[in-house]
């Protein structure tokens, strides 16, 4: 298995290279809305994740890593959301956001229409919020 890591790739081929105008416009708007609340300009990760900002784990059994604090992967089927999976209010906003499919670490949307961009926005503060102050990062 590949590490999760930078690739080298640019946002634009990753977004260029999706099936459809809807997905690209989609993916697009993503883009805007993460940029403006991380603060971070976004950055291709393996596999095709555009992620914001990163952080380094070490977790009590001594697996390390690094990560996004903030990401999205569009793709030709859905849009992978990937948020902090423990910040309170989670599931309270996940229930507010619309047709979704929830995993542990990651929602799954088909289209940004099927959603409520403004809960999404409150979904990303709450969660970069969560995982700054939980691995102390400024």
């Amino acid at each position: 298995m590949a590490k999760f890591a930078p690739t080298g790739q640019t946002v634009a081929e990753v977004i260029e290279s999706l099936p459809s105008d809807n997905k690209k416009a989609d993916a697009y708007e993503l883009l805007a809305l993460y940029e403006r609340v991380s603060g971070e300009d976004a950055v291709v990760w393996y596999p095709n994740i555009i992620g914001f900002g990163q952080y380094h784990y070490v977790y009590d059994s001594g697996h390390e890593g690094d990560a996004t604090l903030l990401a999205f992967s569009p793709r030709k089927a859905k849009i992978s959301l990937y948020l902090d999976q423990d910040f309170p209010e989670r599931e309270e906003l996940l229930e507010k956001l619309g047709k979704i499919k929830k995993a542990k670490g990651c929602v799954y949307v088909n289209k940004l229409a099927d959603i409520d961009k403004s809960v999404l926005e409150e979904l990303l503060g709450k969660s970069l919020a969560y995982t700054k102050e939980k691995y102390n990062i400024q």
